[in-house]
């Protein structure tokens, strides 16, 4: 019966993690224009059960960490009604936060839900020391890093793009370059006659690039190019969620042993794909069209500096929060635009300011129930 709950619990969790997380990812292709809401959630779906399938292989440390060893006593942490109070707790914060269609942290959830339970259960003789050091640091300060290198990326690769007189409109082309040529001209169009060709390199405009130049022309848009960048670097900061969440949720699960790690994190993945699918529409509205308004080349940038951020974190076992990291490198966007709406961001602050004590009562409640009346 404790192994059914608590396997029932690891998976609302998933599925809340799902509905509130999943979206972050591809926010800025929605937010942007790069694609629809349709394809830019698919596209999320599945890049972060690839980054779920493969926390199997590299993600033993968080799931260490969120087992909640160090934190409280061995024996305590092999109780189910510990590890249910903890994934009901979370999953219950960000399930509410989801249907107000505020983008908050399943981790910082979790966290709440190890304070609460975790104290509640031995009080004083919990470390807190290692709750700070371990966890409260990384989310604290992961959204501090992710603004100021989103914002700095921008800044640089903004003024290495019009060094380079590349903008929307801009193609990169190789083509057949002559020597020497006869130039004729008929009805104000320029003819290049036939001489000695070499292959060169060229930027120009679309126009230019089609009509100025002849013989064999393989353009390529820069818009083109920016937009399947986007698309690669959205799907890596959806593939590091799936790397950086799935072992937190799974550590639920093996403190009991109640699953092998391999199917627990597959069942893990499923849920959070059905939960992106079903019901993130509220909370990507927020992240993608509310903190501030994005081209194509900013939404490029914040997935960048988030994908880099959140991947790093997870290969080193820190678990930092994909949505502080993602809000953040939009924040850092919209800051150097001057674009921000400034009542969204903070009501997304309190937020998260709320998630952790939330998380931590709700959790508290569920474990002193378990443990008296059940």
């Amino acid at each position: 019966m404790s192994v059914a709950l608590l396997f029932i619990a690891a998976i609302f969790l998933s599925y809340s993690n799902g509905t509130n997380d999943n979206f972050k990812g591809v926010a800025t292709l929605f937010g942007s224009g790069t694609t629809n809401y349709k394809r830019a959630i698919n596209w999320a779906t599945i890049t972060t059960f690839l980054g779920s399938v493969t926390a199997i292989f590299l993600a033993s440390t968080l799931v260490k960490n969120f087992s909640g060893k160090g934190l409280i006593s061995n024996e305590l942490i092999q109780t189910p009604a510990f590890a249910v109070s903890i994934a009901l707790g979370a999953a219950a914060t960000v399930f509410l936060a989801t249907k107000l269609g505020m983008p908050i942290s399943t981790t910082h959830g979790l966290v709440g839900g190890l304070l609460g339970s975790g104290f509640l259960a031995v009080g004083t003789a919990f470390n807190f020391s290692k709750l700070g050091d371990t966890f409260l640091m990384p989310l604290i300060v992961s959204p501090l890093v992710a603004l100021i290198l989103s914002a700095g990326a921008y800044i640089v690769l903004r003024k290495i793009r019009i060094a380079s007189g590349i903008t929307k409109e801009t193609c990169f082309c190789v083509v057949d370059d002559c020597d020497s040529v006869s130039v004729a001209s008929y009805q104000n169009q320029s003819i290049a006659f036939e001489g000695e060709a070499h292959k060169k390199f060229v930027v120009e405009t679309n126009q230019q690039c089609i009509t100025t130049y002849s013989g064999n022309i393989f353009g390529i848009n820069a818009q083109t190019i920016l937009d399947y960048a986007h698309y690669i670097s959205s799907g890596v900061v959806s593939f590091a969620r799936g790397l950086n969440d799935t072992p937190k949720i799974v550590g639920l699960l093996l403190v009991i042993n109640a699953l092998d790690i391999k199917y627990g994190m597959i069942a893990i993945a499923v849920a959070m794909a059905a939960g992106g699918l079903l019901n993130a529409k509220k909370v990507g509205e927020t992240v993608s069209k509310k903190i501030t308004p994005m081209d194509h080349g900013q939404g490029f940038t914040a997935n960048l500096i988030t994908g880099l951020l959140v991947t790093t974190a997870s290969i080193h076992g820190l678990p930092v929060s994909t949505t502080h990291v993602s809000v953040g490198s939009i924040f850092g966007i919209g800051t150097v635009t001057k674009s921000a709406d400034v009542k969204v961001v903070r009501n997304i602050l309190i937020s998260w300011l709320l998630t952790l004590p939330v998380a931590a009562i709700i959790s508290a409640v569920i474990y002193w129930l378990m443990k008296n009346i059940f």
